[in-house]
């Protein structure tokens, strides 16, 4: 089969690899329907996180069922699945709690799981999925179904991007009649754009520099878009809100600088949602938080949570987060995909096998 390798920074390959096979009986073995380059697989792409030897990349899926062990009845040969970025058992106290990305076994795409056995990239024309029984997510209707419909990319996206920018507007306790600023105009922020609206949320401000990221966060929900950053930002924010602040903010990047304009963006008494992976030295300042009484909340979305509430909304049109994805390349072009990302020639590519 065809799976994409990552050797060394801004080295991905689509390499012919083994077919995968069940190891054990709560494995499920998929065809992947349509994968996708996620901003965070960047990170390794342009070297800030370490590549120590290739691996599989990639943790974004949906899929059809091929084959499965005998543990696993949620979901049978055919069914078409939706998998969430973390991998889960559905057991233990955090899963129980609604938090699967927190789990006790959790296991990620590229890694290995609990008994030892390497696990697929995501980017890959097959993959074995372990802890199979809690991980597939069954839409309940078919590919051919979903293929007409023209629903593929918005399923996909509740794989990470759709589930986790509502994580963030979660987290910040996004409500009606809430002024909500959203910092990042990447995937997940347009998708947190959606979530916040979503929410009921009365005016929603994104900061974004890019003219087609800010066209796109107004078509999917955003007031107004703000293009300064920084101090420089916070100003315009309280010059667009006539001398007032956001109620909630939420942070979809993951460094000191986006984290900084988050709590900048909030009056006293407002919260923050943070979704962004950390990098760059990103900290929370106890100090502002506790003079500015600001509660902050988020961390790694639990997707496979989310996407139970989300899956109505998407199967009937009331929102469209495939929409972030405006390139769609075949596996074999995966280098490509990656450097468009990296060049800011994409927002987000969709892959297909």
């Amino acid at each position: 089969m065809l799976a994409t390798m990552i050797h060394a920074p801004r080295d991905i390959r689509a390499e012919n690899r083994p077919d995968p096979v069940l190891h054990t009986d709560h494995d499920a073995v998929l065809r992947v329907v349509a994968a996708c380059v996620c901003g965070s697989d960047l990170w390794p792409y342009r070297g800030v996180t370490r590549t120590r030897e290739p691996h599989p990349i990639g943790h974004e899926l949906v899929g059809v069922v091929e084959k499965v062990g005998a543990a696993v009845t949620s979901a049978a040969p055919g069914d078409f699945v939706i998998v969430p970025f973390s991998l889960s058992c559905g057991e233990c106290q955090s899963c129980r709690a609604g938090f699967p990305s927190a789990c006790d076994h959790v296991t990620g795409f590229g890694s290995t799981d609990r008994d030892g056995h390497p696990v697929d990239g995501a980017q890959s024309e097959r993959v074995r999925i372990p802890l199979a029984q809690h991980s597939l997510f069954p839409v309940g209707r078919s590919e051919e179904e979903l293929e007409a419909a023209g629903l593929v990319p918005d399923l996909l996206a509740l794989a990470d991007v759709m589930s986790t920018g509502h994580h963030a507007a979660v987290s910040a306790g996004v409500g009606p009649g809430d002024t909500v600023a959203v910092v990042g105009d990447g995937a997940v922020g347009l998708c947190g754009v959606i979530a916040a609206k979503r929410l009921g949320a009365a005016r929603v401000v994104a900061f974004s520099r890019h003219e087609d990221r800010a066209a796109l966060a107004r078509e999917l929900g955003a007031d107004d878009v703000v293009a300064e950053r920084g101090d420089e930002g916070v100003a315009a924010l309280r010059d667009l809100l006539g001398g007032e602040l956001a109620d909630a903010a939420l942070e979809c990047v993951g460094t000191e600088q986006s984290m900084d304009q988050a709590l900048g963006s909030v009056r006293g008494g407002g919260r923050v949602g943070f979704v962004g992976v950390p990098h760059g030295g990103s900290q929370v300042p106890i100090g502002t938080l506790f003079r500015r009484n600001i509660t902050v909340g988020g961390g790694m979305a639990p997707a496979r949570t989310h996407m139970a509430e989300l899956l109505d909304d998407v199967l009937s049109g009331a929102i469209r987060p495939g929409r972030v994805f405006d390139a769609e390349m075949p596996l074999a072009d995966v280098a490509e995909a990656y450097a468009a990302m990296d060049e800011r020639r994409a927002t987000k590519v969709l892959l297909r096998p």
